[in-house]
């Protein structure tokens, strides 16, 4: 059974006018969706990707409980068990750029948030995951026949003992070193499944 191809441009050009190959897509018809709830449905796609490339499996807390995610790694070399989990809180901003310079950039938690992630000692361990995003939304994603690309990073953070600083919020520091990839996953399941911290 021989299917047919797509003709260049396709379906969408033809009703937006919007250029396709590479070009800029500011004429695409995007949804009316809020971007704070766009910048949430990114960011679980990087983890899912993430958690994907790293072998872990993915479960949502029901009723959230002011966590996201939980993060389970199995492997027989594990010490404390053959599956060990983290928690994990999802936070994305466009207020800070991509690479941000020097060793750590500042974001703002509430103090509600930041106090669930500082608890200590605790019997899951907890990270927060902070995703930067460019302010256009057409700029967040880019597909090739090689690659999807999300832009721009995520970076993460254990913030078990961070004091509570402000009234209602608190700055706390993002290490840029921290890039949350499978790599970095892989080594935190492996320092927890050893008996340490993330």
């Amino acid at each position: 059974m021989a299917l047919t191809q797509p003709e260049p441009g396709g379906v969408l050009q033809e009703q937006t006018g919007a250029p396709r190959g590479g070009e800029p897509q500011g004429a695409l018809l995007r949804g009316t969706l809020a971007t704070t709830a766009c910048m949430e449905t990114l960011q679980v796609g990087y983890l899912h990707a993430v958690a994907a490339a790293a072998g872990c499996s993915l479960s949502q807390p029901f009723p959230d409980n002011g966590i996201d995610w939980q993060v389970s790694h199995g492997a027989p070399e594990h010490v404390v068990d053959d599956e060990v989990t983290i928690k994990v809180q999802l936070k994305a901003t466009y207020q800070v750029p991509p690479d941000p310079p020097g060793p750590t950039f500042a974001f703002t938690l509430d103090n509600e948030h930041l106090l669930k992630l500082a608890r200590t000692p605790v019997a899951v361990h907890k990270i927060l995951v902070v995703m930067l995003v460019p302010r256009e939304r057409d700029r967040w994603l880019d597909a090739g026949h090689d690659r999807l690309a999300l832009r721009h990073c995520c970076y993460w953070t254990n913030l078990a003992g961070h004091p509570v600083t402000g009234r209602r919020r608190t700055t706390v520091r993002i290490p840029t070193t921290r890039i949350f990839d499978d790599r970095a996953l892989c080594e935190i399941m492996t320092r927890v499944g050893s008996g340490g911290t993330p």
